[in-house]
């Protein structure tokens, strides 16, 4: 089954020369069944990137997704276009009285500051509690990961003293969690942060459960049940070129930065980069995708009773 999303959206595109199976409003009408209602809460300066990235994980099971795109009320981004935001999405204020299967918050490059420091912050707070009432299932990515681990559960974030960059070997450490149906004993994961979560202080928490982590980068993936969400605080969702990316953007504006660990061919950044991690990335949003419309009611206005 295909993902729904507006003809003109760039992703529509991108995802059809990629072999996806996309429809836009026209031909999602003429089906007769109830596509699960998807929310992305778009907090990455590159909306249309990052747009790119998470359709191409949703898009890949056999159920059909409607793609809903979602920016902060009062924030306003510098890096895409105001006609592409006008075009193609809402703000949480004109989309709070409806309910949606699941709902994404993506990473922000906003790590170096306190919580309380972010500008749109009480929103985000509020967003995070409307998820118990309209969201079926919530994942919180990166930073949107450990902003939900926080509200929820007073989980602090811990500045790292060089940044975490590169890709890492993670272990399963939940292989009959039904989010890892499918995946091997370790995986390989995109990683780009210079904070952290700590072990001991997701342990403290109670009713946090992770699933895959690393001896080298720490926690990466945590269920939280009791408010029906996952915290992922790595990138599977990340393309063969994004690391690539934000390295030469360093390079190029003299900040200082190392090779991504793993990541290029001998280590060496005149090399074309892999992408080692794309069937676990499938596997982990097919899973999830496919745990939502396990547990999803059918009548929407029963999601979050």
């Amino acid at each position: 089954m295909p993902i729904k999303i507006p003809s003109d959206l760039p992703a529509y595109d991108v995802l059809t020369r990629e072999g996806v199976m996309v429809v836009d409003e026209v031909q999602a009408a003429r089906q007769d069944i109830r596509p699960l209602r998807i929310g992305l809460l778009n907090l990455m300066p590159k909306k249309i990137q990052t747009e790119n990235q998470f359709a191409r994980l949703i898009g890949a099971t056999p159920l059909q997704i409607e793609l809903s795109l979602i920016r902060m009320s009062e924030h306003r981004t510098k890096n895409t276009a105001a006609a592409h935001m006008a075009s193609f999405y809402r703000t949480f204020q004109e989309v709070k009285d409806e309910k949606f299967d699941g709902l994404i918050i993506t990473g922000a490059p906003i790590e170096h500051l306190p919580f309380e420091q972010v500008t749109y912050w009480d929103e985000l707070r509020q967003i995070m509690d409307w998820t118990q009432t309209n969201v079926q299932s919530t994942f919180g990515v990166c930073w949107g990961g450990m902003a939900m681990i926080n509200h929820f559960h007073g989980v602090d974030k811990h500045m790292l003293e060089a940044k975490a960059f590169g890709c890492f070997r993670h272990r399963n450490l939940a292989p009959a969690s039904p989010y890892l149906r499918g995946f091997s004993d370790d995986c390989v994961i995109p990683v780009s942060r210079w904070t952290e979560m700590r072990q001991d202080e997701i342990n403290k928490a109670g009713s946090l459960k992770t699933l895959l982590g690393s001896d080298q980068v720490g926690p990466c993936l945590v269920e939280d049940a009791s408010h029906r969400a996952l915290y992922i605080f790595n990138h599977f969702e990340y393309d063969r070129d994004t690391l690539k990316q934000e390295y030469d953007r360093d390079v190029d504006a003299g900040t200082p930065i190392n090779v991504p660990m793993n990541y290029y061919p001998g280590d060496d950044p005149a090399q074309t980069p892999l992408n080692r991690w794309r069937s676990h990335a499938h596997l982990l949003y097919g899973n999830w995708i496919n745990e939502i419309y396990q547990c999803t009611p059918f009548e929407m206005n029963r999601i979050g009773t």
